[in-house]
């Protein structure tokens, strides 16, 4: 087994586990116990696969950015989750998730989302199978990601607002982890990240792993090589991320590059950085690094990006970070906006803000001329566009 593969109790590493309460623990276990039956067997992965291609339009493509590379005087090419059925990669995830959950006989979903497109790709395939939807969205997030909002009302969610806190995704997720507690025999959580208590970040990773299966696929028919010398992604709670490295983590010569948001800089007091600027702690249900006072009080973040504005991060990252495998960087807010309007300039692409970060790391790092270098464009920009039309006085 590899060593960065989660252990039978949760474990990546010291980080992860499943610290719930009481209540909430038989919701877990029942997960627990019941998901690796399900992902393995015949009937999951055919259902599985047969919605990925037809319904979420995968395979996504793996574009070599010819203007982008030149640039840069190496080979980026862009893995574009943006163009995957509701704009970005969540919906590989929530695709899975509903099946699991109508394996377990459950009828009722809930979901927690900070930029919306974890919501909307909820709502999506809740549509899909006809069943309830509620999704827990910070108050903040609801007013900066209004077309989000009106998209999972459109597909029929009940979208509740989370008014405590920050009003942004760490207090969505408080809010739905409440709901479960509250109404464990016929609702089902889906969790938008590699975050929360075993078995979450692993089953989500595992979900997305789909995005590295066919980079190697499509970096071999370019290339002739199935393994990139780099791959960047950003990291909120970390799924594009975990995806894109799933494949790649046992491969030591292939460099992953986690890009957290720094929001007005590491050490500005806003920021959402929280491998760089975290301690060892425990948030929603996992041991992993997050932003906190001195006697554990959870520090809100601060990012432009609303999917990047969480206080923790996958305890999955939090290992590879730890151990080496990863490289961490960070990028601002003003870094990210010059990402996106270069990608969009130099390829006629719009990134989400979210990958805007991921972008940022390509000025911070050095590639020769011969390598293949992979980033990860999780989402399009479209909900972003009332941010960019502000910063850019468009």
């Amino acid at each position: 087994m590899s060593k960065f593969a989660v252990s039978d109790n949760g474990f990546y590493g010291r980080f992860g586990g499943q610290y719930v309460p009481e209540m909430l623990y038989p919701n877990v276990e029942n997960l627990r116990r019941a998901y690796l039956e399900i992902l393995g067997s015949e009937s999951f992965r055919s259902q599985y696969r047969k919605l990925l291609k037809d319904y979420v339009g995968r395979p996504t493509p793996l574009y070599l950015a010819g203007r982008l590379s030149e640039k840069y005087g190496t080979n980026i090419f862009l893995k574009r989750e943006d163009l995957a059925h509701t704009g970005a990669h969540k919906i590989n995830n929530t695709v899975g998730q509903i099946l699991i959950a109508r394996q377990m006989g459950k009828t009722r979903i809930i979901a927690e989302t900070g930029a919306g497109q974890h919501g909307v790709a909820t709502a999506t395939v809740c549509a899909l199978m006809g069943m309830q939807c509620v999704v827990y969205m910070g108050e903040v997030d609801i007013e900066r990601q209004a077309p989000n909002v009106a998209r999972m009302k459109m597909l029929g969610a009940e979208v509740r607002a989370a008014t405590s806190g920050n009003r942004t995704l760490k207090d969505a997720t408080n809010e739905a982890l409440r709901d479960w507690i509250s109404n464990p025999e016929d609702t089902f959580y889906i969790i938008g990240s590699v975050v929360g208590p075993h078995p979450y970040p692993d089953l989500v990773a595992r979900l997305q792993s789909i995005i590295s299966e066919e980079t190697k696929a499509q970096l071999a028919e370019h290339t002739g090589r199935e393994l990139p010398d780099c791959v960047i992604a950003c990291v909120g709670g970390g799924s594009n991320a975990a995806g894109s490295f799933f494949h790649f983590i046992d491969h030591p010569e292939v460099r992953l590059v986690a890009v957290e948001a720094s929001g007005h800089g590491l050490d500005s007091g806003d920021t959402a950085a929280s491998i760089a600027r975290g301690t060892e702690g425990i948030i929603h249900g996992s041991r992993t690094f997050l932003m906190q006072t001195d006697d554990g009080q959870i520090v809100e973040p601060y990012s432009i990006s609303a999917g990047l504005d969480y206080p923790g991060i996958g305890p999955l990252h939090a290992h590879l970070a730890e151990s080496g495998r990863a490289t961490v960087l960070s990028a601002t807010d003003a870094e990210a906006l010059d990402a996106a309007l270069e990608l969009t300039r130099l390829e006629g692409i719009i990134p989400a803000l979210e990958s805007a970060h991921a972008l940022a790391a390509l000025p911070k790092l050095t590639f020769g001329k011969d390598q293949n270098v992979v980033v990860t464009i999780s989402g399009r920009g479209d909900k972003d566009m009332a941010t960019y039309m502000k910063c850019f006085g468009l």
